[in-house]
């Protein structure tokens, strides 16, 4: 398997700062299943974003897939994505170092 991330925009930048409306609330909860589902799975390695609400706010998705097809295929099924609730660019990607998670 190969590994892939993804960088997410929200569409709509209000969503971040005046909170999401009733469609865009219901496909981030999907979105957020999705790559629950897909953490459970074994296909996400790692998913989270900026903890601002500014312009630059972003988030990735690193996971696995066979292929840059598959891979593409992932990230166009992701609810945020193919709702148009957020905008996702892919890239090959190659993990080096991977720590715990700190105990919060």
């Amino acid at each position: 398997m190969n590994q892939f991330i993804y960088y997410l925009k929200a569409a709509r930048h209000a969503m971040l700062t005046d909170g999401p409306d009733e469609r865009e609330q219901q496909i981030v909860g999907e979105h957020f299943a999705y790559l629950q589902r897909a953490t459970e799975a074994g296909v996400v390695i790692l998913a989270g974003r900026t903890a601002t609400d500014d312009p630059g706010t972003f988030g990735i998705v690193v996971f696995l897939a066979p292929d840059e097809d598959a891979a593409r295929e992932f990230m166009a099924t992701d609810p945020a994505v193919d709702g148009g609730v957020m905008s996702g660019e892919l890239w090959p990607f190659r993990l080096a170092l991977m720590g715990e998670r700190p105990a919060e």
